[in-house]
């Protein structure tokens, strides 16, 4: 059964697949992964399924014991060839063996949640394409509860060209009615589909102001993520890009305080190919940064409060409910 992704206040971040330095160090297999990343203090890898799922079920056990010994999160990320809007029955059946052979390498590895592409309209009129989606991904989900796999979030992935099922509205159309299936934000995506339109804090504290309104705080914080850099043109996404590359957008520090300000613990996957290891590591000290600032001034307004407090006479909180205890404000 895929176990719950640990979340501990914070944000996690991690890998989609290998970097060139995983390899460059000397690693020869995916099952280094778990080890490469603990080691530069990374907390995620995402294993890459997008053209075959190529983790064989024997090794699904040997995978699980080196991510659990390196204390990484594992999450999956399904085969392309799924289109859940495909109206043709045969088809549809192939994309439920892609699914579901996804989501069993999930529970066998121990990952909770596994990102899917939902698939593109095929020249259906956009509504009829998402009722498709709906209905499939029910059916979906279905038979993963027959097999035993509902420990497994199926988390519906934003995408970045206006041909494919996939803008925020709906996918959050699509989450909002069934707890078992949880958004992936790929920001790159959403910064591709609306030409560049996540270039300031604002924009991006809109995006997770939509996840919590229609999602709940709780809910919205565990939030599955993708970020990049991405180049785009007037059909949407062109490449995912590495932070290093020049014209490359959406920048993190936008969105980092912002999720470190509201809380937000989901798992953030770094799809710069490539350089996903060192620019995953980029992201997370910015991030740890934003948060160590938003905690210590929380801790100064507290002590500010605290002394208030001591100076006109009124006992505090912590003292009037336990005079015996500490005082010491609480992060």
């Amino acid at each position: 059964m895929g176990q719950e992704a640990p979340r501990e206040g914070r944000v996690l971040f991690g890998t989609a697949g290998n970097s060139r330095s995983f390899y460059a160090s000397g690693c020869k297999t995916s099952l280094e992964a778990p080890s490469f990343l603990r080691k530069r203090g990374l907390d995620v890898y995402e294993l890459a399924f997008g053209r075959g799922i190529w983790l064989q079920e024997k090794d699904h056990a040997a995978f699980r014991a080196e991510a659990e010994k390196n204390h990484v999160t594992l999450s999956v990320h399904a085969p392309y060839f799924i289109n859940l809007a495909n109206p043709d029955r045969e088809k549809i059946l192939r994309s439920f063996g892609y699914l579901l052979g996804a989501v069993r390498a999930a529970d066998g590895i121990g990952a909770a949640e596994v990102v899917v592409h939902v698939g593109s309209g095929m020249r259906q009129e956009r509504g009829e394409a998402l009722r498709h989606v709906r209905e499939n991904l029910s059916e979906a989900l279905t038979r993963m509860a027959e097999e035993g796999l509902s420990g497994v979030a199926l988390c519906p992935e934003t995408m970045g060209k206006p041909g494919q099922i996939g803008d925020l509205e709906e996918i959050l159309s699509l989450c909002e009615g069934d707890e078992r299936l949880l958004p992936c934000v790929d920001f790159a995506h959403l910064h591709a589909l609306s030409r560049g339109g996540l270039d300031s804090r604002e924009a991006f504290a809109r995006v997770l102001d939509t996840l919590e309104r229609r999602l709940g705080k709780e809910r919205a914080q565990r939030t599955h993520m993708h970020f990049s850099a991405i180049q785009y043109g007037g059909a949407g996404e062109i490449r995912h890009l590495t932070f290093g590359e020049a014209g490359g957008g959406p920048r993190f520090e936008l969105l980092s305080p912002e999720l470190a300000e509201r809380g937000f613990r989901g798992l953030l996957i770094c799809e710069c190919a490539g350089t996903q290891a060192e620019d995953a590591k980029a992201m997370q000290d910015r991030y740890e940064a934003d948060l160590a600032r938003i905690r210590a001034g929380n801790l100064m307004e507290r002590t500010k409060q605290h002394a208030g407090r001591q100076e006109d006479g009124t006992p505090g909180a912590e003292t009037a409910a336990d005079p015996g205890g500490s005082t010491s404000p609480d992060l």
